[in-house]
């Protein structure tokens, strides 16, 4: 009876090829309209990791990337059945070193080559009163003047200044932008960009539009969007894109962060407005009180034709609405949304239903337990 034939050497785990066909294939896909070309890559990732799965069994990185597959292809509504690309010529071999090097400032490629899955990210907004939208999908009404951070971590450093919404007012509204990006090795020098009431440059202050003369100096460019009313800011090199916008007398601020960026501080840099939210003392309901300078019901018709949902977006463009007298607001309102709709990971997350601005829910089908719940009673009560 003869031996069973081992298998070739060549034989082996092919997960990091796997995940660089991948990388390649949804590198330049972003935003909304990705879809169809989205889920074809997704559907030849998955193929390539079945074709691999008899010598990847005990392969931490080939679970990892079957259990991110079968994420995504749910999160974007992906079909397992439809067309997939053909497979990539086989290169030739390459420098093991090769890649790191080139891939350094490209934080997503980097990841998924070395975890064996895409980063995970999250969102935090400062629209408005300013409203606030944290990293942990809390949301503020907050009161401060003067500047506070948004972020001040190992990367970044955001800074709004805030202003009375009008004489008298407790409201706020953001006037000033500053964002710092920190060195980063060989990727980018130093980097500031600032934003003031009409004033949103496509550049930053020393008039560049890239990340200078380092090797990856263009994994960080300024996009404008709308001529000084709208810019992204795509930091390749630690996975974030932000955006800012003027929408009437305001500024606004939305960002996505990679998950392992946005942790990336200490117990001294405590005060950040998108990882706590604001401070207790600093918080307001977002129910109006009192007279206001265009009634709530004119308000209530002005924001529902941008916002037809009626979550916290549309509470703050009532509340902004009523406390500036101002109707641009509800584009800053319907911004910030937009914003969150292109940048949330998870599609579930995108409206937050608060009662009263003091009890949170995340959810559409927790809209019953308003019914229910003394919390919700309240928002009966001061509902507007």
């Amino acid at each position: 009876m003869g031996s069973t034939p081992s298998l070739p050497v060549s034989s082996q785990c092919k997960i990091l090829r796997c995940n660089s066909d991948y990388v390649a294939a949804t590198l330049h896909l972003r935003g909304p309209d990705r879809g169809a070309a989205f889920c074809t890559a997704l559907r030849s990732y998955s193929l390539c990791t079945r074709r691999t799965a008899r010598t990847c069994r005990g392969d931490l990185a080939f679970h990892s990337a079957v259990h991110g597959i079968e994420d995504l292809m749910i999160q974007n509504n992906c079909s397992k059945e439809g067309p997939t690309a053909p497979p990539r010529p086989r290169p030739p071999a390459p420098n093991p070193h090769a890649f790191e090097s080139l891939d350094i400032c490209d934080y997503e490629r980097s990841f998924l080559y070395k975890h064996g899955r895409p980063p995970s990210f999250q969102h935090c907004a400062a629209f408005g009163d300013p409203h606030i939208r944290t990293f942990h999908d809390d949301f503020h009404t907050c009161r401060v003047e003067g500047s506070w951070p948004l972020l001040d971590n190992d990367y970044l450093f955001v800074q709004a200044t805030s202003s009375p919404v009008a004489k008298g007012s407790n409201a706020t509204v953001t006037i000033k932008l500053t964002i710092i990006f920190k060195n980063m090795k060989e990727c980018i020098d130093q980097k500031v960009y600032q934003a003031e009431l009409d004033n949103v440059p496509a550049a930053f202050q020393d008039g560049s539009v890239n990340g200078g003369a380092r090797p990856g100096g263009s994994s960080l460019t300024i996009w404008e969007r709308s001529p000084g009313r709208h810019v992204e800011i795509h930091a390749d090199y630690i996975g974030t894109t932000i955006a800012v916008r003027q929408a009437g007398r305001q500024l606004s601020f939305s960002i996505r962060a990679a998950e392992e960026v946005a942790r990336a501080f200490t117990e001294e840099q405590d005060l950040q407005l998108c990882v706590g939210g604001c401070p207790r003392s600093q918080r307001m309901s977002r129910s109006p009180r009192g007279r206001g300078r265009v009634p709530a019901e004119t308000a209530r018709a002005l924001c529902r034709e941008m916002l037809p949902v009626e979550d916290v977006y549309f509470q703050s463009c009532v509340f902004d609405v009523v406390t500036s007298g101002d109707t641009n607001f509800t584009m800053a309102a319907h911004g910030a949304l937009e914003d969150a709709r292109l940048f949330l990971p998870d599609a579930e997350k995108l409206h937050i239903f608060q009662a009263g601005g003091g009890c949170p829910l995340t959810s559409p089908s927790f809209l019953l337990l308003l019914f229910l719940l003394p919390c919700g009673l309240w928002a009966v009560l001061l509902h507007f």
